[in-house]
């Protein structure tokens, strides 16, 4: 049974928007305009006109003007990729991330061999290191204890509140990921970490990169004539708002051998895995002293570490200890479509995350006026450290991108948005021209008109969002509907494949 439309509680203004809009002469051209969006929630309005020159015989033709919708205006999506802002556009960059993902661990697509598939690959994750006690939300599921924090001998903190908690809290508890007491918790330290977070990682993939020097006996500046390793990454926020890292590592060639060549044998993913906790226990980074008052830090990556081997053999259940492509490109899409607002559905406005941003804010306004920080160096940028700090106090003080990957892991999102432009012009062609639809890219009369067409765009910014807010709860509603459906085909191919096997 497909998902229902469902429009969520509507002011009567806004409800007497949709009406006027399902009953509207013109709803059927609107349909087709947020059809062509993706049901993009807050589409870019534009007004203008697209030519095509021939350079040949110097022919100009218009292939698209805003004046042909009823409106006088052309929507085009948004391309937002947080979900909190618009849900079509973060389910297509979720979608391309997958895609992303899949094509450098299992190959075969977007221009990545198959062969890739055979190199050795791990699904690792480094989380933060402790700043105080926080309440703990089990997972369904989970082995073991579903209380909290529970003590044998019940002892308070220092400031006479108890270190243990004897409940079970869901992960949606408003409670979980909160200090068990907001002044033993190092507010300051987590802003520090968090800050410095991208650094760490960095420091991470250098620390890799020595131990699987020292593994096949050469030094670590030889390692680039030897193997070179590929990444790609997401940053996620925990319930208590600090950042964790998954990530996908695979080892190839040497890069003077070229994209995606066979890396040493010596190397198999389980020596990955073990180099890979060796080298999160081994990064560190010194922090400079955040204010005159303060101190320098010492900063590395918390206990909890893992790294699982990926294995195609995986996917047919062969290997329990395993993670198939799949599974890792469908976690990392995943999250990374979150935003900072999309921390946790329960953690938005807490006196946790409050308290976090106003340390970020009195760090920044210290580390302005110190005089300490003078003498450190700056970065290569020429910046004093903390100096962008302020900047990302909604951010919780990461500055960071979520989702990043090494430039030769596998394709580009460039790439996968170009491909999906091709897709969409030819199934356009022969929708109105009544063409044979070519997908293979070598269509000698397509190929020959892109040689001697010149498209030429005169547009001007007319705003944001539709037109009504009953217009973007119709698209909303369009575009959480296509998403719930195709989870539930997804769902079906599923059990269909379980059931053949």
């Amino acid at each position: 049974m497909d998902p229902e439309l469902v429009l969520p509680d509507l002011s009567p203004r806004v409800e007497a928007e949709v009406v006027a809009r399902m009953v509207s002469k013109d709803r059927h051209e609107w349909a087709d305009q947020a059809a062509r969006t993706g049901h993009c929630s807050r589409p870019v309005r534009l007004r203008g006109r697209t030519l095509a020159v021939n350079t040949r015989t110097g022919e100009v033709r218009t292939t698209y003007a805003s004046d042909w919708e009823e409106s006088g205006i052309a929507f085009i999506r948004c391309g937002n990729r947080r979900e909190a802002v618009c849900v079509a556009c973060a389910r297509e960059y979720a979608s391309d991330t997958w895609h992303l993902i899949r094509a450098g661990a299992a190959g075969g697509d977007k221009g990545v061999p198959s062969s890739v598939s055979e190199h050795p690959m791990v699904f690792a994750t480094v989380t933060a290191p402790s700043f105080g006690l926080v309440h703990s939300a089990k997972k369904p599921g989970t082995v073991g204890s579903s209380r909290c924090r529970p003590r044998r001998t019940k002892t308070l903190c220092p400031h006479g509140r108890p270190t243990w908690c004897m409940a079970t809290h869901a992960p949606d508890d408003p409670i979980a990921g909160q200090p068990l007491c907001e002044e033993c918790y190092d507010y300051h330290s987590h802003v520090v970490w968090q800050y410095h977070a991208p650094e760490l990682w960095h420091r991470l993939r250098t620390a890799l990169g020595r131990h699987l020097a020292r593994r096949l006996g050469i030094t670590a500046t030889r390692l680039d004539e030897v193997l070179s390793i590929q990444f790609a990454k997401v940053a996620e926020y925990q319930l208590r708002g600090i950042i964790h890292f998954h990530a996908l590592i695979r080892l190839d060639g040497p890069k003077d051998a070229g994209p995606f060549a066979p890396p040493p044998v010596q190397v198999s993913a389980r020596v990955l895995a073990e180099a890979f906790r060796t080298a999160a226990a081994a990064a560190t980074y010194t922090a400079a002293p955040a204010g005159d008052d303060d101190t320098t830090r010492i900063l590395g990556f918390g206990q909890q570490v893992d790294a699982r081997p990926v294995s195609r053999t995986a996917r047919e259940g062969l290997d329990t200890e395993e993670l198939s492509p799949e599974q890792v490109a469908g976690y990392i899409a995943k999250y990374a479509s979150k935003s900072a607002d999309d921390i946790s559905p329960t953690t938005r406005d807490t006196a946790h995350v409050s308290r976090i941003k106003e340390t970020v804010a009195r760090v920044a306004l210290a580390c302005a006026t110190s005089t300490t920080l003078r003498d450190w160096p700056t970065d290569n940028k020429g910046r004093r450290p903390y100096e962008t700090l302020g900047k990302w106090e909604h951010m919780l003080g990461f500055p960071g991108h979520f989702p990043t990957k090494s430039r030769r892991y596998s394709t580009t999102r460039a790439a996968i948005r170009s491909e999906r432009r091709r897709f969409q012009i030819a199934k356009s062609n022969k929708d109105h021209a009544q063409r044979v639809l070519d997908l293979t890219g070598t269509n000698p009369e397509q190929d020959a008109d892109e040689e001697t067409t010149l498209v030429v765009g005169q547009w001007e910014y007319v705003g944001m969002g539709w037109l009504t807010d009953g217009d973007a709860a119709l698209a909303t509603a369009a575009a959480v509907w296509t998403r719930e459906h195709r989870r539930e085909q997804a769902a079906a191919r599923r059990a269909n494949r379980a059931g053949t096997r």
